[in-house]
């Protein structure tokens, strides 16, 4: 955190009317080096400065980039990720990395460190259609990961408690928590879902930057983001530079997408919430997938009009088939059934269909269902995976199903989602059981056999979450 060498207005700052904001003029307690307990005390100074000065830019970052850290961000990448496109995997990395990581360290702080493209590859969508996801290049990913960990630090001190998705300490499961937390305990009658429509493919580079720039002013930092934004994607041998978005897979993309929107809809929803709603108004945002929750549908109708506007100034849109707003909420089904209409519409978030319910004592809860075309999407995926796995032994299958079974346990085993469960546990059995039948010829296998089998190798069918409210309330003793 060094002097600034010139104290002049950034281009976000000017471009959307913010207030002058001060270097960072102090200097760091730690000096750069390649001591790992150096290197985290800088890092704890960096996000001191920023949780103490909320307009503080940083005009001195890269000397945190160490080679402490980067082996640190070579360890922490996944060992059987794809590789890039330069065919390199983290076992032949791992070779020699000691080496490799200095050389790409001097690198890095020489300026001589170039960005590869990212390769495209696709995935199959719940409706068919296909995902890109890009995969970087090793060092491309190492070198990602370190900065993000360096801008984590200023980050976690600016983004706001209703951001929940790819952040340190936060999951998932956070998230809805928080959701189902808002439904029962705040004036909440409709609810919005607010899907913004390729985000990833459609966010403006530009526009990315003048964010960074509120808060990193290190040119060299900046200068490393742009070459990864510039560096573009390799599709069956050709290269080509997307003029908008950023890859979808890559280390670096969850951190800049969460600055995006914490520009771009955030601090604007705090505002706006506080400013114009009538009503209550509750939020809770995972990655560019959001829930809005309003006391008042004038306030939800307004703000859905007034969103449109805000996030086509900076490129991006609602989906239009996905995003609804509906009636929702402790009083929706007497008002519906009072007005001669159906039961209260459900909306799905994050894996889980929410539906407006009772309790027991018939008061109301929000109950957590599986949302069934992503369990028959997975029960076709592990259908053509057993049948890769046919001539496998038996135990081998069945360890194998026994960590996906757990696996899926682990996520959707909440409250009130046992039925959805086990079907899935049934109808997974079926299938190992008529692909048995299929590699031997022999059609019969008593089903009495693979109940057998199904108690042998898959997990237990028990809740494995306590209820919403519960673990909420825990976590936020306020």
């Amino acid at each position: 955190m060094n002097h600034s060498n010139k104290d002049k207005r950034s281009s976000a700052e000017s471009g959307e009317g913010r207030p002058l904001i001060k270097e960072n003029a102090s200097q760091p307690n730690t000096h750069p080096t390649q001591s790992g307990e150096r290197m985290s005390q800088g890092l704890a100074g960096v996000r001191k400065a920023a949780r103490e000065h909320k307009e503080m830019r940083f005009t001195a970052l890269l000397h945190h980039l160490t080679i402490d850290l980067l082996r640190e961000s070579f360890y922490s990448l996944k060992r059987k990720a794809a590789s890039g496109v330069d065919g390199v995997t983290w076992q032949e990395y791992e070779s020699g990395s000691e080496n490799r990581l200095s050389d790409l360290h001097g690198r890095v702080h020489r300026g001589a460190y170039r960005a590869l493209p990212s390769r495209r590859v696709y995935i199959e969508k719940e409706d068919g259609r296909q995902r890109p996801l890009g995969v970087a290049a090793l060092e491309d990913k190492i070198v990602q990961q370190a900065v993000a960990t360096i801008l984590n630090q200023i980050y976690e001190e600016d983004f706001l408690g209703f951001s929940y998705g790819f952040r340190s300490g936060r999951s998932q499961h956070d998230a809805l928590d928080a959701l189902s937390y808002a439904l029962l305990k705040r004036k909440v009658n409709y609810v919005l879902d607010a899907d913004i429509r390729g985000f990833f493919d459609n966010l403006d580079k530009s526009w990315l930057v003048k964010f960074i720039e509120h808060r990193v002013a290190d040119p060299r930092v900046l200068r490393l983001i742009q070459k990864w934004l510039r560096a573009g994607v390799m599709e069956e041998g050709k290269w080509s530079e997307p003029q908008t978005g950023t890859p979808q897979g890559s280390v670096i993309s969850p951190l800049l997408a969460n600055v995006y929107l914490h520009y771009s809809f955030d601090l604007w929803v705090n505002v706006w919430r506080s400013k114009w709603a009538q009503g209550e108004v509750v939020v809770v945002r995972y990655a560019d997938d959001a829930i809005l929750g309003f006391q008042y549908r004038t306030d939800a109708d307004r703000f859905l009009e007034n969103l449109r506007g805000r996030l086509a100034k900076f490129g991006l849109e609602l989906h239009p088939d996905k995003t609804r707003r509906i009636e929702f909420g402790r009083f929706a089904e007497e008002n519906r059934k009072h007005r001669g209409e159906g039961k209260p519409e459900t909306f799905d978030f994050l894996g889980f269909k929410h539906i407006s319910g009772k309790n027991g004592m018939g008061r109301f809860t929000v109950r957590r269902t599986m949302i069934r075309r992503r369990m028959r999407a997975k029960l076709q995926e592990l259908k053509q995976e057993l049948h890769r796995r046919m001539h496998d032994p038996v135990p081998q299958t069945g360890g194998w199903l026994r960590s996906v079974v757990q696996g899926y346990f682990n996520y959707y085993a909440v409250p009130g989602n046992l039925e959805s469960l086990a079907v899935f546990r049934d109808r997974l059995l079926g299938l190992w059981w008529r692909t048995l039948r299929r590699r031997s010829q022999q059609r019969h296998l008593p089903w009495t056999r693979m109940l057998a089998l199904g108690r042998r190798w898959f997990p237990q069918l028990r809740v494995l979450h306590p209820y919403p409210v519960v673990r909420f309330a825990a976590s936020h003793l306020r």
